[in-house]
Order: C-alpha cells, then sequence, then structure tokens
C-alpha cells in the first residue's frame, strides 16, 4: 500500500510558487527522507499532507484517503513532530502527553510514554523550564500516542545530543518494526543516512532526485571527495603549516579541470572531483607552490549528494519536469 501519494501538486502563495507540479510517492513501513535547502517547499509539502494548506492544484493521499476531504481521520492516524515545537510553560510533561492521549481517545500510558524518550525523571516538571532537546523529546512522545499509522518528523534531531539522537534513531525503527510509515525531514544528513530506506530532495519546490542513497551516489556518477592537508606555501614559515589553505591553493583546485566542487575545512581542501583528476589536483598545487602535507579520497558522503544535486553539476542538469519512474527507486535528474 501507498502511505503517501502526490500527483501534479503545485502551491502558489500569490505571485511565489513553493511547490510545483510535484509527484511523489512512500511506500508503507517505509523511512522516507525529504532534503532540501531553505526556502525548497518542505514545510509547504508536509503542511499539505496533514491539511493545514491545501494545493493549488494535483492531489494529495495519505493512508489511502485524501488530504482536503477526510484531513481530520489522517490527523488521527498520523504522529507529527514538528519543527519549532512549542510547549505550556506551566504544564508538566506528563500533562502535555496526557492531553496528546486524550485527543487522540487513545489508551496510552503517559508514563510509559516519556520512559521511552528519557523523560521520566522530568514528567512533572513544568515544561517552560525544559531545555530545547528535552521539548524535542516531549514532542516526539506526543507524536507517538496511539501506535500512529504515519509519523511526520520535522527536525527531529533538533537540540538533541548525540545520545539523544541515537535514541530517537531507535525509536523510528521500533516504530517502523511495528509497522508505521516515517516520513522525515531533518538538516542533520548524518541522521538522514542513517535511518532512511529512501531520500527525495527537493529544489526550488521541485523533487529533483529520489533514490537510496547509494543510488544517488551511483547517478552522481564516478566523482569521490578528495581531501587534502596542506600548508600555505613552500618557503613559508613553518608554523604555517597548519594554517587553513590559502586563497590561492583553493583556486588552484578550482581550476582543475573535473573539479565541481572545492571548499575548506580546516587545514584541510575538500575538493569534489572526477576519478581522474586527482592527480592533476594534487599536481596543480605543487606547482603553484603550495605544500601538500597528505591526502586521501572517501566516498561521497550523504552531504556531498546534497550539494551536488541543490548547487553542482547535478543540480543544473535536472530536468523541470522528473521522471515519475523514481517511484519506483530510479533516480530523478
Amino acid at each position: 500500500m501507498t502511505a503517501i501519494e502526490l500527483r501534479g501538486v503545485t502551491k502558489a502563495f500569490g505571485d511565489v510558487t513553493a511547490v510545483r507540479d510535484l509527484d511523489l510517492s512512500v511506500e508503507e513501513g517505509e523511512v522516507y527522507g525529504f532534503l532540501g535547502p531553505n526556502g525548497a517547499g518542505k514545510s509547504t509539502t508536509i503542511d499539505m499532507l496533514l491539511d493545514l494548506v491545501r494545493p493549488t492544484a494535483g492531489t494529495v493521499r495519505v493512508l489511502g484517503q485524501d488530504a482536503t476531504a477526510d484531513g481530520v481521520a489522517i490527523r488521527q492516524r498520523t504522529g507529527v513532530l514538528p519543527d519549532g515545537f512549542a510547549v505550556y510553560d506551566r504544564l508538566s510533561g506528563r500533562k502535555h502527553v496526557e492531553f496528546a492521549v486524550r485527543s487522540k481517545d487513545a489508551d496510552d500510558d503517559p508514563d510509559a510514554l516519556l520512559a521511552r524518550v528519557g523523560l521520566s525523571d522530568d514528567a512533572d516538571r513544568k515544561a517552560g523550564d525544559y531545555s530545547k532537546g528535552m521539548r524535542q523529546r516531549l514532542a516526539l512522545a506526543m507524536a507517538l500516542v496511539g501506535d500512529p499509522d504515519l509519523l511526520v518528523l520535522d527536525e527531529p534531531s533538533s537540540g538533541l545530543d548525540p545520545a539523544g539522537a541515537k535514541e530517537m534513531r531507535e525509536i523510528v525503527r521500533a516504530e517502523v518494526d511495528r509497522g508505521a510509515t516515517v516520513f522525515f525531514s531533518s538538516h542533520v544528513l548524518e541522521q538522514v543516512d542513517a535511518v532512511c530506506d529512501r531520500v527525495g530532495i527537493l529544489r526550488e519546490g521541485e523533487l529533483v532526485a529520489e533514490d537510496s542513497v547509494e543510488g544517488l551516489r551511483e547517478a552522481v556518477g564516478d566523482e569521490e571527495t578528495l581531501e587534502i592537508a596542506v600548508g600555505r606555501t613552500t618557503g613559508g614559515d613553518a608554523s604555517d603549516e597548519t594554517d587553513e589553505p590559502s586563497d590561492v591553493a583553493a583556486e588552484t583546485a578550482r581550476a582543475v579541470e573535473g573539479v565541481s566542487r572545492v571548499t575548506r575545512d580546516g587545514a584541510t581542501l575538500v575538493v569534489n572531483c572526477d576519478d581522474g583528476a586527482k592527480t592533476r589536483v594534487i599536481g596543480a598545487l605543487e606547482d603553484a607552490g603550495v605544500v601538500v602535507r597528505d591526502f586521501h579520497t572517501r566516498e561521497a558522503s550523504l552531504e556531498d549528494l546534497f550539494l551536488a544535486y541543490t548547487e553542482g553539476d547535478a543540480a543544473e542538469s535536472t530536468s523541470a519536469t522528473p521522471d515519475t519512474a523514481a517511484a519506483d527507486g530510479e533516480v530523478r535528474r
């Protein structure tokens, strides 16, 4: 069964089109990562799934129902962790969860839900005294009320420390094992990579790529990431060798054929390039007098792929009307 299905969905706010002719399918039991830069249309899409915003054109179906006609019924079967969740300052964590239980006419034990997200010791504290991470945990506990068929998680790792983020991933996987579908939007790409079965990348309101992370990696081609530890220039002070790469180093690398992107990370020059360009990059740097202290290659991360589809050559080659075959697992380009 298809848990989420958007066909030809467009949403315009006056002269601004936030989402344009969007086709998207998420299968039951899937963890789907929904990515995009700020302003890409992610929040608008989520609002349309929940019937908080109506599409200008197209159809939105969630859990087999029409989102426009059956919004209330859909929300009863959906758990939502919204971005920027706001608490009632004077109510305790337990009172928040009790309210969610009543609103869904569920029979969950609030204390069990709070224990699941690590808030047992703080159940009776006023939520206004919670840290940002604790508020995220509270919002997740409320989203889990009623064993929802669909979980919509918008920036679920916001404010969580590494241990909290790990617990969140474990809860997501447990919910999928129970039979839930998870629609997961986040800027923390490592979290997306760790939990998602498929990823869709939205750019300027259009779905520009959709596949598994490995499928996206293969679709980008044989591009690799070359990390180069450099000093400034030969003949410089020895202490310079741990400084950030110079403008000369970065511009020299960018000028090499086959290089798509160059960034600096501390004393490391990070170069995205074709496999055949690696030797040319090293040679060009040395010819420019840049001290190459060490270098190695690594497999493209989800962040690299995200940038390739939203800023680099992959984004520039994207069709304005992606092939609908991507719903079957093929990449949209």
